[in-house]
């Protein structure tokens, strides 16, 4: 092993001694790791002022007149961690492809940087979870980097096409927080989540919005439209009863029956109620809710009405106004199904993901980093349901 040692002259011959002697149970302890960068840096910094040497030899009298002009700074982060190098150049040519060839960053560990981001990590505490493994802190500013090799996927999912293969559509708007120089700014992200005719549930889009007017919710859906999400074999479509997605449906899915979200509707009601009577009124809901068809729900709503007209109207109101949109799960006999689709619960359940993921990272620095975050979690839950997606969390640079 030490005569192999003594005649290193390549980065590949370096890193099979390394292994060799990992392999060999040798520890080395912390003391090789800045040997081993000064090795590898200068190894880069003597091959790359040699690609000067040869581009500058190799100029032919017809080329335009070079010379050296200084260097500058790169870091090329490896398994030993960061390395800092001299760039030389000229005033025309820099030799950074001898960087690139023999950069040893491996994909595992910009998708370790990326896994760490997306679980919530901040950009300073992923630098510091790598110091384990690097023996040096990643900076916050690598980390940043990393995560906008994303940027490409997230425009890619965007704009990808889609098809009709859903029995029943989410529609829901939740609020997320991003700083300004006013303060934080809080601001809803339109979610469209397609329920598949296997029982999967998958997040088909999101956009981050300026509000969740009418105009706001057409051009969404009408994207979605014009992808391919038509609305051919849809049952229903759920919403949480807003009026500017209200508003919007008929310009863009005319003629699909609507489900009002029993969980909203149910909070709407009792907030109409005083609280020591909100439990009995819950109840009456829920038996509506629950019953085992439509004829029956009927019933028991009726029975709601009678019961709480006199002590509390306006809650009969709001419930009765809305009763057939209430109702249109009862076209699915599977209580099951009817339970899938009479609540926009599912996107709730995933934005409390996203939550507990960001919630380290305060609020959010810019639009483009929610884009990122909101597009890591979604097509993680997607997978975690078994529903496919290309656009996986991979580093290619």
């Amino acid at each position: 092993m030490s005569q192999r040692a003594a005649t290193i002259e390549s980065l590949p011959m370096a890193f099979e001694v390394v292994k060799a002697m990992q392999a060999d149970g040798l520890d080395w302890g912390e003391g090789y790791r800045p040997l081993g960068r000064q090795a590898i840096a200068e190894i880069l910094e003597d091959r790359m002022s040699a690609a000067i040497d040869a581009y500058l030899d190799g100029l032919g009298a017809d080329d335009a007149p070079d010379r050296r002009n200084g260097f500058y700074r790169r870091h090329l982060l490896t398994e030993l961690g960061d390395i800092e190098l001299n760039v030389p150049r000229t005033r025309h040519y820099s030799p950074v492809e001898v960087v690139r060839a023999y950069a040893r960053r491996a994909p595992e560990l910009d998708r370790v940087i990326l896994a760490g981001f997306v679980l919530g990590l901040s950009t300073r505490k992923v630098g510091e979870t790598l110091l384990a493994i690097l023996g040096r802190r990643v900076s916050a500013q690598t980390v940043s980097r990393v995560a906008k090799t994303l940027d490409d996927a997230v425009a890619a999912f965007h704009r990808r096409p889609l098809q009709d293969r859903y029995t029943a559509l989410v529609l829901d708007g939740v609020v997320l927080a991003r700083k300004t120089g006013a303060g934080a700014l809080r601001r809803p992200v339109l979610v469209a989540l397609g329920l598949r005719p296997d029982g999967k549930k998958e997040i088909i889009d999101f956009r981050l919005a300026g509000s969740e007017s009418a105009a706001a919710w057409e051009g969404f859906l009408t994207d979605l439209y014009r992808r391919g999400l038509t609305g051919n074999g849809l049952d229903m479509i759920c919403v949480d009863g807003g009026s500017g997605l209200l508003a919007a449906l008929p310009t863009v899915f005319s003629g699909i029956p609507v489900q009002r979200c029993w969980a909203h509707k149910i909070r709407n009601v009792l907030d109409k109620v005083r609280k020591a009577d909100q439990p009995e009124v819950k109840r009456a809901l829920h038996a509506i809710m629950n019953a085992p068809n439509r004829s029956k729900a009927r019933s028991a709503a009726r029975r709601f009405a009678d019961r709480f007209r006199k002590r509390y109207p306006a809650a009969v109101a709001c419930m009765r106004n809305d009763l057939d949109d209430l109702l249109t799960c009862f076209r699915y006999r599977d209580p099951d199904q009817r339970r899938a689709v009479r609540t926009t619960n599912a996107i709730e359940r995933r934005f409390r993901e996203v939550r507990r993921r960001t919630r380290p990272m305060g609020t959010f620095q810019d639009i483009t980093s929610m884009d990122r975050i909101l597009f890591a979690v979604f097509t993680h839950e997607n997978k975690s349901q078994g529903v496919s997606t290309p656009f996986l969390l991979t580093q290619n640079n």
